[in-house]
């Protein structure tokens, strides 16, 4: 009879622990979304500006973005990040650039300071959309597009479609093809079940941010605690986790690839070769599909080169721009 009160104390003490262990791990992850006034001074600094763009519906959509370089370039040069990313993605390759051509880099709807899309739609076509009314509204009748995931699947869907605008393409580990991912970061994985997407509106463990950035990096010892910041601040702007969950929900990877041969733009496609969440193979496929295209890849990097090493991959980037 005296082992049942000892039992059932043992299973009350660890009853008390996984109550207590579980308010700690809610205090230590609960991280509400943040007003965009609040990420202003960190990551807005100068020359962020901020348009308001007029969409479907008379929507209007406000709009982070980074315009630098000289005013009388012909084809200025316009960069898009990648899921889950900002236009701070494209900084090293931005401080190379704008010495000689006019560079915008933008934060997509869906992310980084812009947030979430006015009109609720995160699907290719409404990227398409929104790209069109961004160029229009900066009076941009000429461009050299450039993207790296999921702004590289914009970019040369875009190219394909509207080939009298683009004058040159870059794709950077670009996305939007039916290639099977080697491994696919933690925090990707999220939106996918019910319950992680409801406490992820509430909880984001800044660790799972860490390991999801090391994840598409080949040399992860080059992520920074600064770079952690930076992605985990701009995913807490008030409504992105919800637009991230839509956007990955609204994929529909390889829909448009018999655009590629459409394309007409000179193209220089750049492939990290530790890419595993987008393998090589789709950047062998680019250079097949695309008539005037040429591949280069960077052995050690993954899937964020421009990121990972700014000075390596700008480099062909500057040598395609002066053959143009």
């Amino acid at each position: 009879m005296s082992e049942r009160p000892t039992l059932l104390a043992r299973l009350m003490k660890l009853l008390g622990f996984l109550v207590l262990a579980t308010a700690l791990l809610a205090m230590a992850f609960h991280a509400p979304d943040r007003p965009l006034e609040s990420l202003l001074s960190r990551w807005a600094e100068a020359p962020s500006d901020f348009i308001e763009l007029p969409m479907a519906g008379g929507q209007i959509q406000l709009v982070h973005l980074r315009d630098e370089g000289p005013r009388d370039d012909a084809a200025p040069i316009v960069l898009l990040h990648g899921t889950a990313a900002s236009l701070h993605t494209w900084a090293g390759w931005v401080s190379e650039l704008k010495t000689e051509r006019r560079v915008i880099t933008l934060d997509l709807p869906g992310f980084g300071l812009t947030g979430p899309s006015v009109v609720g739609d995160y699907s290719d076509e409404a990227y398409d959309r929104f790209l069109k009314a961004f160029l229009a509204h900066l009076k941009l009748q000429r461009v050299v597009l450039g993207g790296n995931s999921l702004g590289g699947g914009i970019a040369w869907g875009y190219a394909a479609r509207h080939p009298e605008q683009v004058a040159a393409l870059v794709l950077v580990d670009a996305g939007n093809l039916a290639v099977a991912s080697a491994s696919v970061p933690a925090g990707f994985r999220v939106p996918q079940s019910a319950v992680l997407r409801a406490l992820a509106r509430n909880f984001l463990p800044r660790p799972l941010v860490e390991r999801s950035i090391k994840a598409v990096y080949g040399d992860p010892s080059k992520v920074s605690a600064a770079l952690v910041d930076r992605y985990f601040e701009l995913t807490l702007r008030e409504g992105n986790r919800e637009a991230l969950a839509q956007r990955l929900a609204q994929r529909t990877p390889g829909r448009f690839a018999d655009l590629l041969p459409r394309i007409q733009a000179p193209t220089l496609i750049l492939w990290g070769g530790q890419d595993r969440l987008i393998p090589p193979e789709a950047g062998r496929i680019f250079q097949q599909q695309i008539p005037r295209s040429r591949l280069e890849l960077f052995p050690s990097l993954g899937h964020v080169p421009q990121e990972e090493d700014p000075l390596s991959t700008v480099r062909p980037v500057q040598a395609f721009l002066h053959s143009l």
